[in-house]
């Protein structure tokens, strides 16, 4: 027997009307209608007598009633109970610099209301690991963004980000509403440490020679700061003082992600990834 049914039935019993239980369900009228009908059907028995002001239970009606509560609170029961069994479980997630941030707090708790007694615990890498620790092992789950070698690992965009370029505000393209990567010719720029993913390097660095070597996001924006050195950002990147950013019309968005194995990385990951891909674009805070 269906339960999702049996929560219909028992909502219509407890309001002794279908439109306020349908209210209830946050479902329209007619659906909930034809699964009170197809209920009747498949027991071969009348549940509700129907009147102009409403319902009301038959004598078959309340001793399903009585059963349904009885077993839906059971079934209530077992997600708690399994969980208790299984032990303590450990869902660990790798952020990339300032990747956490945009988590916020639709992600949290929603996922916090379906996985109540899972510990997260949080890593967070440098910019030499786009892909904050899932190559290596280290997470089971990483907030990260593209691009970066894709390789044995599964993506699914949460929200495009366009890029800019970081200024000092004496920097004369300061006050551009927008410019392109010629506009950027002959600058110095920040480096990523060697070993960086080839890919995640190209698109944030511009591969000109000399530029300091950074790990961090902060590093990135002080050099900009005490050096004048130039650095592509995320539009929207929080910034000291002294700072701004000014978006690069030709160049494509980086997307934020949730990644994680292709080889599926078990239920708490699948329960990680479902909940993050089923928030909406604004719920990723900016």
């Amino acid at each position: 027997m269906d339960l999702r049914v049996l929560r219909y039935f028992v909502a219509v019993a407890e309001e002794r009307h279908v439109g306020r239980a349908a209210g209830r369900l946050h479902m329209a009228q007619p659906p909930l209608s034809r699964a009170v009908r197809g209920l009747e059907d498949e027991l071969g028995a009348t549940l509700f007598e129907r009147t102009p002001k409403g319902v009301t239970l038959t004598a078959a009606g309340a001793v399903l009633y009585d059963e349904a509560v009885a077993l839906l609170a059971r079934a209530d029961r077992i997600p708690d109970r399994v969980t208790t069994a299984a032990g303590a479980a450990t869902l660990t997630v790798g952020t990339l610099a300032d990747t956490a941030e945009h988590a916020g707090a639709r992600l949290v708790a929603l996922f916090r209301s379906r996985h109540p007694h899972v510990e997260v615990r949080v890593h967070e890498t440098d910019l030499a690991d786009p892909t904050a620790g899932l190559r290596t092992g280290l997470v089971d789950v990483a907030l990260t963004r593209t691009p970066f070698e894709g390789k044995g690992i599964s993506v699914h965009v949460l929200r495009p980000v366009r890029t800019g370029v970081v200024l000092r505000d004496d920097d004369p393209l300061s006050g551009w509403p927008s410019v392109s990567t010629s506009d950027l010719a002959g600058r110095r720029w920040i480096r990523l440490p060697d070993g960086t993913d080839p890919t995640w390097a190209e698109y944030w660095t511009s591969g000109a020679p000399g530029g300091p070597v950074v790990r961090t996001i902060q590093e990135c924006l002080q050099a900009v700061l005490w050096n004048g050195i130039s650095a592509f950002a995320p539009v929207g990147q929080p910034l000291p003082p002294g700072l701004r950013i000014v978006p690069v019309a030709d160049r494509p968005p980086s997307d934020l992600v949730v990644a994680w194995p292709k080889s599926g990385g078990g239920p708490l990951v699948r329960g990680f990834v479902r909940v993050a891909a089923s928030l909406s674009p604004a719920d990723w805070t900016q």
